[in-house]
């Protein structure tokens, strides 16, 4: 596949506008997807379509590196999957096809398991002097990437649980797989297993309960092949059969075996546990249902009518609550994503009570938990972990830090010590932070609009070697963090590349999640930057459907895609919009805006007030002129001379009819239509349509020394009637055609518009004034540290201000 790599460069500081562009042919891109099937997208050397379209995408010199993480997070995938044959062989007693999917599962697990394949070059032969010293060096280098493989792998089942190795009370309510037990000889389970079948049915509830325990003591290679042993499985049934025979500690034993075991989730003995737990929860205590609880959790079970029943007994005991009880709980409501709205409002309470007592990697845990369950919590509560964290940030491992800014950014709380603190202790951080610590870092930065250049230039720099760790989201959610803060980093060829080339290369996990694509294609977009191939995918009809298919509403940032690459990208040639859904998201913006936007007090006083200075509403107009950059803008044309010109009929007419008061009757159109009214003579219409502009004389002269003239009035407004208007129209209601003047855009700002506590405009309004000029606007601004305190002194003021703002005479110099 060849592939054209364009740089071409734009006079804006360092920007740089990519266009990536590839030479395909229909026939490959029609290629057998059969062979695609079989291929697994997540093993670093497989080809999906849009894979090795930047150059050197795969190395010519393919290594396979020991990882035992891998290999061990392998193992455990291999006895799952072969545990998923228990139900099976429950029923019919096989064994072989149980163990043939085994041998292929661990296969193809292991595949999965190998690390990222790095970019090399073809090396020459050494001669036999440089040998050692290159075996050597080699050597370094494979233990330098399995020591980076090992820092970047990610449990998202057992780094959560790290608080729990904080506190021996934690023993009682949560699993632990690091508690010592003696390993059994493999004979004694061969003699376990070959008595179950012998005596059926004549075992009591703690000689099962016995043998559950002493086979999960075996050899943890044994395991895989001990489940989907049909002996085993008859014993299983023992268990099932006197379920509730079995006393609440002997239940426990029995599910804490299964998850040494890596028993499969849905087989038939932890169906049985479920229900006669879900039987028994109010005969338990508060610690055997936390613990029972934590177990389903390490099973991987989702056990929602249990976690029900818990909840309600937690909200009649909730005052009773201890430390270690409080923030097992809230760890169980975040991994089981349910947040009972009763229940967390009372544990707010429990947590400030706690609040000084708990260790930082509890805090953690507790926002963790908050934030998986998308608990609301008090600003109160998040303003008090966030004064505590501030305070104590260097003593906080990385990823409790990490969880508490990702409640920090769900709760929008601007903690300015805990930011500028972070920026004191992060930068150093990063290298050592795997890939997805970094992106949830730098994605607080960015949802809180705070621009940190320390945080961004650490990120940078050390993310390239990192891009090949990423997921679409990671990397997507760095193009949009960097975008959205308009940061340039000192490497920003090196970084941009490097995220755009692994964006292709998972270009098949936007089928499933098709908001990870345009969240990076819009970050790109921001600072000017255009992946041709990436765009082309997100404009075709397909991915459209997915887009239209999905839980977000996608179709906004689609909109804000496509224009944007009408306007900024005259030569692409490929894919576009149906333009049907720009007609579509138009439409639903300008509703938005008309009732959300433009009503706002610091626009509608800005609307106003020019109104009155230029002569009227048809010299003003409020609107979007890009809808799809979601704000508002004051359009007002000056022509060459300065002289504000008429163009806004619409507006004209509404404010005439709500200030006359009158209804919309077909009689009242027939003379808007022909120009005149039967009862009103031309004089008295010509002076009405002066009226209006009558305050443009009030405007203070002390503004009028800017300009290079007098003040202008209405006697020197020349308004002439168009070709094809009706002769006796109102002069202010025909649109003026002018062959040349000036454009203005006047965007009232406010904070929203600019990173936090600075003068930084953000990256989406950055590509709105960026696509007006392109257009041949000017853009003027209204910054809110200017306008919002003008609002509430006189309206000579006010006046004052806009006048200078729209007759600037920097502004008539460069029209003249």
């Amino acid at each position: 596949m060849a592939t054209v790599l364009i740089r071409r460069r734009f006079p804006r500081l360092s920007r740089v506008t990519t266009f990536l562009t590839t030479a395909k042919c229909k026939a490959e891109r029609e290629s057998n997807k059969s062979e695609q099937k079989e291929e697994n997208p997540e093993t670093p050397n497989s080809r999906p379509e849009s894979t090795a379209t930047i150059q050197l995408l795969d190395p010519l010199d393919y290594r396979v590196l020991y990882n035992p993480s891998a290999y061990a997070k392998s193992r455990a995938a291999s006895q799952q999957s072969a545990a998923r044959s228990c139900s099976q062989a429950l029923t019919d007693d096989s064994t072989s096809t149980g163990t043939s999917k085994v041998q292929h599962t661990f296969a193809t697990t292991s595949a999965q398991a190998l690390p990222p394949v790095r970019n090399a070059l073809p090396k020459p032969k050494p001669h036999l002097k440089q040998t050692i010293p290159a075996r050597l060096s080699a050597t370094q280098t494979r233990k330098e990437e399995a020591e980076m493989d090992k820092a970047e792998m990610h449990d998202s089942k057992e780094d959560p649980r790290t608080f729990q190795q904080g506190r021996p009370e934690y023993r009682s309510l949560s699993y632990d797989k690091f508690e010592p037990i003696e390993t059994l000889p493999s004979e004694e389970g061969d003699s376990i297993l070959h008595s179950i079948p012998i005596s059926k049915g004549s075992h009591s509830p703690g000689t099962v309960t016995d043998y559950f325990c002493k086979l999960s003591r075996l050899p943890v290679e044994q395991h895989a092949e001990l489940v989907i042993d049909h002996r085993f499985n008859t014993l299983c049934c023992c268990a099932i059969e006197n379920i509730q025979s079995f006393s609440t500690s002997e239940l426990i034993d029995i599910l804490k075996a299964c998850v040494r075991l890596v028993v499969p989730p849905t087989h038939p003995v932890l169906n049985a546990c479920e229900n006669e737990f879900c039987r028994r929860v109010w005969d338990m205590n508060l610690d055997q249902l936390l613990l029972v609880a934590d177990c389903w959790r390490c099973l991987g079970r989702s056990v929602p009518s249990y976690l029900s029943i818990l909840f309600s007994y937690a909200n009649m005991h909730w005052k009773e609550l201890t430390l270690p009880q409080l923030v097992q709980l809230v760890y169980i409501i975040g991994e089981g994503r349910k947040s009972p709205a009763d229940l967390m409002q009372k544990l707010e309470s429990v947590i400030l009570k706690y609040l000084d007592s708990c260790t930082l990697e509890e805090l953690g845990a507790i926002c963790l938990g908050l934030f998986k369950s998308i608990s609301g919590i008090s600003d109160h509560v998040m303003r008090k972990i966030a004064d505590r964290v501030s305070l104590e940030m260097e003593d906080m491992g990385t990823y409790a830090l990490v969880n508490v800014l990702k409640m920090l950014r769900y709760t929008r709380m601007d903690h300015l010590p805990l930011l500028r603190k972070l920026g004191k202790v992060i930068p150093a951080r990063i290298p050592t932070t795997n890939i997805q610590g970094i992106m949830h870092i730098t994605l607080s930065c960015s949802s809180l609009h705070y621009y940190d250049e320390g945080i961004l230039a650490a990120v940078a720099t050390s993310l390239p070697s990192k891009a090949t760790y990423c997921r679409s989201k990671d990397a997507a959610k760095f193009l949009w963090s960097f975008g959205c803060l308009d940061y340039e980093p000192p490497n920003e060829e090196e970084f941009y590349s490097s995220l755009i080339e692994q964006m292709l290369r998972k270009r098949h996990e936007f089928e499933k999640f098709p908001e990870h694509l345009l969240t990076g294609l819009l970050g790109l977009a921001f600072v000017k930057r255009f992946p041709e191939e990436l765009i082309d995918y997100a404009l075709r009809d397909e991915f459209v459907h997915k887009v239209r298919g999905s839980k977000y509403e996608l179709r906004k940032d689609l909109f804000t895609l496509g224009k944007s690459v009408e306007i900024e990208c005259p030569g692409y040639q490929g894919s576009r919009l149906a333009p049907q859904l720009y007609e579509e998201m138009t439409e639903m913006v300008l509703n938005f805006a008309e009732q959300e936007i433009y009503v706002r007090p610091e626009i509608v006083e800005a609307v106003s007030l020019l109104k009155s200075m230029l002569g009227g509403p048809e010299y003003v107009k409020n609107h979007m002129i890009l809808p799809h950059t979601r704000s508002s803008d004051l359009e007002v044309r000056l022509a060459m001379d300065g002289h504000p010109i008429p163009f806004n009929s619409s507006d004209a007419v509404a404010d005439k009819l709500k200030d006359v008061g009158v209804s919309l009757t077909d009689d009242l159109m027939a003379q808007l239509i022909k120009g005149k009214s039967n009862s009103q003579s031309p004089a008295e219409g010509e002076t009405e349509a002066a009226a209006p502009r009558r305050e443009w004389n009030k405007a203070p002269t002390p503004c009028a020394s800017l300009l290079s003239g007098p003040v202008i009035t209405d006697t020197r407004l020349q308004v002439t009637t168009p070709s094809g208007s009706c002769p006796g129209a109102s002069p202010s209601l025909v649109p003026f055609q002018q062959p040349q003047g000036l454009r203005l855009a006047i965007q009232v700002s406010n904070r929203n518009h600019y990173c936090y506590l600075s003068k930084r405009l953000l990256g989406l309004h950055c590509l709105k004034r960026r696509q007006l000029r392109q257009l041949g606007y000017v853009v003027v601004e209204l910054p809110f540290w200017e306008w919002f305190p003008l609002l509430k002194r006189t309206r000579l003021e006010k006046l004052s201000y806009l006048h200078y703002k729209v007759f600037n005479p920097v502004l008539l110099n460069r029209a003249a």
